[in-house]
């Protein structure tokens, strides 16, 4: 590791092999604590390369506990967090609108690092139990439409970052690699992320996948599409700027999308929006990235899928998929 260091510290790049290799061995526990917290730090301090982060992003595939879910034309809805906006749980709840709406969701997530509160937080505090059993996630999907995959349970290396991650309580590379290394391997994702500069990695790792993608930035900073201003995306088709009104929607005010103040906050107010005591605000911003993943599974209009999103939600289907989730995942 003390070479690998010097050459970081020496603004050199690693090759894409180089650091397939060096994730692989942090999964195996052969850097000590300081050595891999030095390594992390390098990459707050620069920005990442397209073949340091595709390296890491195949390593985490290779040494991940699979799932098999190719017949189910499941997406993920997962941001890399690290914007420092600390909203509520706008992608997880976003996650069960698109499953109440009938589509497969393969939901990859983790506890809060930089945040309040991550996706396996309020869930885990709303009764979901983790799991890495094929049996369990296999049918979670074939009868609530969506499985969670809580990511340390998946990924060695993450198990063994974790403390480290904690301590540090700062975005690191394993925020962006994230949203790349579900162990279900869905069809179809959509990615919120936290800089411009992310988005245009994303996107360009996507492309050369086989992938049905969409990586949305709002561009005052939010890993997803916040309605506060105008996004970013990109997709299989290529990028734009697009603004509320593309969504039949309205623009927000920043304080709408503020998260509780803690777990326990953060899971009441979970609750209230999926059953349908939320604001208006909180609507829109949960239908609006739940109707843009619906588009990117079938291709309709963005209007059209966020008016099925909201369907989903109002009617009461998305609440009744949790609730049959934390029936199956208690």
């Amino acid at each position: 590791m003390k070479n690998i260091l010097n050459k970081l510290f020496n603004y050199q790049s690693l090759e894409k092999e180089e650091a397939r290799k060096i994730l692989t061995n942090l999964a195996s526990g052969a850097y000590n604590h300081s050595q891999m917290a030095a390594f992390m730090t390098v990459f707050m301090m620069r920005n990442i390369t397209v073949d340091e982060l595709s390296g890491f992003r195949d390593a985490m595939l290779e040494l991940c506990i699979k799932i098999p879910a190719e017949g189910y034309n499941t997406i993920d809805l997962c941001g890399t967090g690290g914007d420092g906006k600390d909203t509520f749980n706008i992608s997880t709840l976003a996650s069960f609108v698109v499953a109440g709406a009938g589509y497969h969701v393969a939901k990859h997530g983790n506890y809060g690092v930089s945040s309040v509160c991550g996706s396996s937080n309020v869930l885990e505090y709303l009764g979901c139990k983790f799991s890495s059993d094929v049996g369990r996630i296999m049918k979670s999907f074939d009868q609530s439409n969506i499985a969670f995959l809580h990511a340390p349970l998946f990924h060695p290396a993450m198990k063994n970052v974790a403390p480290i991650r904690k301590e540090l309580g700062v975005k690191t590379f394993f925020n962006m690699l994230g949203p790349m290394v579900n162990p279900a391997a869905p069809t179809n994702q959509m990615v919120g992320v936290f800089n411009l500069e992310l988005a245009r990695l994303y996107g360009y790792l996507y492309q050369n996948t086989d992938k049905n993608f969409l990586i949305v930035h709002s561009l005052d900073g939010y890993d997803e599409i916040s309605l506060t201003g105008d996004f970013k995306y990109i997709s299989n088709e290529g990028e734009a700027i697009g603004t509320p009104s593309l969504l039949g929607l309205s623009y927000l005010d920043a304080v709408d999308l503020s998260g509780g103040s803690d777990i326990k906050s953060s899971a009441q107010l979970f609750k209230e929006i999926l059953d349908c005591k939320g604001t208006d605000s909180q609507n829109n911003v949960v239908i609006a990235n739940a109707g843009m993943a619906i588009a990117t599974i079938n291709g309709s209009p963005f209007e059209a899928a966020v008016e099925e999103a909201r369907t989903s939600l109002i009617s009461g289907k998305a609440k009744s998929t949790f609730s049959k989730f934390l029936e199956i995942n208690a």
